[in-house]
Order: structure tokens, then C-alpha cells, then sequence
């Protein structure tokens, strides 16, 4: 598992694993960067559905209880696709975008 940080956002990338891997290893990496946005990217996974995004509305939900920004990076999987509880987006600039923001929504209360 790859984690690139910067400031109060983290990157959150897999080379070489399974889907089912990736997100186990993404649940026993979580209390290290809960405290940061998190940006999932989803970009070596060649084959992926709207069902497998679902996988991470768990830790999606939970993450925006704390009130920060858990967004998936991909291509393969329209934002359409998938209920509004969870953000999907086909690029690392517009996942860096939607959570600056959220970080100014929740600057104002919104």
C-alpha cells in the first residue's frame, strides 16, 4: 500500500492486489491517516464496477462522521453510478478539488 501525503490530505494507492486486499489493507492502515482527507486511488484496478466502489461506503461513511473527505479516484466507474453517499471521480485534481470544497463548506457550517 502506497501513501502519499500532503498537508492534511493522504493518497492512497495499490499496486499488485486484489480489490478484497486492497481494501483489508485499507481498514488495518485506517487509524494512521484518519485524521487526514482521504483520496483513494483506484487507478490499477483495470477491471472495475459500481458494486466493488460500494465496498468502500463503509469506511467512507465513517470517515465523514469525522467530519473529512473521503473521495475514490477512477475512471472505470461513473459518479452516476453509485449512490450520493459516496464520491467517485475520474481524476486525482478533481478529487484534490471536491475536497477543498468540502473543507470550505465545512469552514462555513454549510
Amino acid at each position: 500500500m502506497i501513501f502519499d501525503s500532503d498537508g492534511s490530505t493522504t493518497i492512497v494507492s495499490q499496486e499488485n492486489a486484489t480489490l478484497s486486499i486492497f481494501l483489508k489493507n485499507l481498514n488495518d492502515a485506517y487509524p494512521k491517516i484518519k485524521n487526514d482527507n482521504i483520496v483513494v486511488n483506484l487507478f490499477s484496478f483495470s477491471k472495475l464496477k459500481a458494486d466493488d466502489v460500494l465496498e468502500f461506503l463503509q469506511i467512507s461513511d465513517l470517515h465523514k462522521k469525522s467530519k473529512k473527505s473521503f473521495v475514490l479516484v477512477t475512471n472505470k466507474v461513473s459518479y452516476d453510478e453509485v449512490p450520493d453517499a459516496i464520491m467517485v471521480v475520474p481524476t486525482i485534481q478533481e478529487a484534490q478539488d471536491v475536497i477543498e470544497m468540502e473543507e470550505i463548506e465545512r469552514d462555513l457550517e454549510i
